[in-house]
């Protein structure tokens, strides 16, 4: 576990200025774009799965691997964490960073990206 202790230490899961109150401890400042709700064209298929499939990519060993298997596989959160022998709170912090990494991508390609 201890080849997981920076990755789980340092990075906010979501940058801290896109809440409000203090230390970025309250309600979104701006809350996420609902993406059922934007025009067709902006979420086209093809170019979404090509921006998904970027950020997956970029994303660091654990937090892929987990979001691969919980994603795309459909593995359970106990079947991945006997896997890949991490606790729950490490699988579930790194699913959650992992997702709003590929959300932020998204935002970003999409032009919805508040920072």
């Amino acid at each position: 576990m201890s080849s997981l202790g920076d990755e789980l230490d340092r990075e906010p899961s979501v940058a801290p200025e896109r809440f409000t109150g203090p230390a970025g401890r309250g309600a979104w400042a701006t809350p996420p774009v609902r993406w059922n709700e934007l025009p067709e064209e902006r979420v086209s298929a093809a170019a979404t799965f090509a921006v998904v499939a970027e950020a997956v990519r970029q994303l660091p060993e654990h937090q892929q691997r987990v979001l691969l298997l919980r994603d795309v596989e459909g593995w359970s959160s106990d079947e991945v964490c006997t896997h890949l022998e991490l606790t729950e709170v490490n699988q579930r912090v790194l699913l959650h960073r992992a997702r709003s990494k590929v959300r932020a991508a998204l935002e970003r390609s999409f032009g919805d990206d508040p920072s």
